[in-house]
């Protein structure tokens, strides 16, 4: 009889071994590849069935990833300039062959389809659709939520004494439920946010940092700018400075909690963007109109290949599916 585990443990294994092709694919593409590599190749590819097709699968992802790669860098950087930030470092993918080495594919991986080894050393990590709690000691806990990494590192002379918590991507929520004289202080995107007895919700994504506060009061700083919100209140910030504080409905912030996405008539754009952060693969939209329709719908973050098929039947569009859980979502042919 199967038990609940096994299919887990085949889920992980086959997890492992697309990796696992990802990986020759970098390797035997990188034209540095020796005698010994290929000798080895051999050996991995004639262990089973199963390795053989998942290395057929990985090369074609990536014989399809031109156009894609280059249509998200033209994205990426038509938005670095809109928001007047750094364009990210990623380089598209030509003809089908990998124009960047292995250390540089190492470091940003196409379509960000796994993990950067920069992540590597983080303290605190969480996987695409991971979602962890760790205790702080003091009565902070955090909640981290899918693609997250946090250090810890001494405070500043600026911040509060102690340990600071460092969110250096992704989002978590922060209780601080201890005693009066225990004070949480998180830094991220050049700011801390600090508080004692509060929960609040940190999001730190492209640059931008978004503070919610859930209950009691919280002090968000960065340079010489300073900010108190209170329960129901948000603020962001980033490289111009400090945002206004405004009220927010709190419910979509925290939908994640439940392991849902919510969303209020926000842009198609938008809504893959933040579902990419969820899924394994990447959908990609490859028409612009289709990326500014407006989206109102809740999903279950454990049924999120729905996604690309709603796009499909409320908005008319062109559905591809390629290997790797990467989906073209585009406008329909006349």
């Amino acid at each position: 009889m199967m038990t609940a585990e096994e299919p887990q443990a085949t889920e992980a294994m086959k997890q492992t071994l697309q990796r696992e092709a990802q990986a020759w694919v970098v390797r035997l593409g990188s034209q540095q590849a020796t005698e010994d590599d290929a000798q080895a190749f051999r050996r991995w590819c004639a262990r089973s069935r199963e390795h053989a097709q998942a290395f057929v699968q990985a090369r074609q992802v990536w014989q399809a990833m031109a156009p894609a790669a280059q249509r998200v860098r033209q994205q990426e950087a038509r938005e670095a300039a809109r928001r007047r930030l750094p364009v990210p470092g990623r380089r598209a993918f030509l003809g089908g062959a990998v124009a960047a080495s292995v250390a540089y594919l190492a470091v940003s991986p196409p379509l960000a389809l796994w993990p950067s080894v920069t992540e590597w050393g983080d303290d605190y990590r969480t996987a695409t659709g991971e979602q962890r709690e760790v205790a702080m000691g003091d009565g902070v806990v955090l909640q981290m939520n899918t693609q997250t990494r946090i250090n810890l590192r001494r405070a500043a002379a600026s911040e509060p004494a102690g340990e600071a918590i460092e969110l250096v991507s992704g989002e978590a929520e922060v209780l601080a439920g201890g005693p009066a004289s225990a004070r949480v202080t998180v830094a991220a995107g050049g700011g801390t946010v600090s508080a004692t007895r509060a929960r609040f919700n940190i999001r730190h994504l492209d640059g931008e940092v978004c503070v919610t506060c859930l209950a009691g009061q919280v002090d968000v700083a960065q340079g010489t700018q300073q900010a108190r919100i209170d329960a129901g209140r948000q603020l962001r910030y980033g490289p111009a400075g400090l945002g206004v504080v405004t009220g927010v409905d709190t419910g979509p912030v925290v939908a994640w909690r439940r392991r849902q996405l919510v969303f209020d008539q926000v842009p198609l754009s938008q809504v893959v963007a933040e579902v990419n952060r969820y899924r394994h693969g990447r959908l990609i939209l490859t028409n612009e109109a289709l990326g500014r329709s407006r989206v109102q719908a809740s999903f279950s973050i454990d049924r999120l290949d729905d996604v690309a098929f709603l796009v499909r039947d409320v908005y008319g569009a062109e559905l591809t599916q390629l290997p790797g859980g990467i989906v073209l979502l585009g406008a329909a042919s006349a």
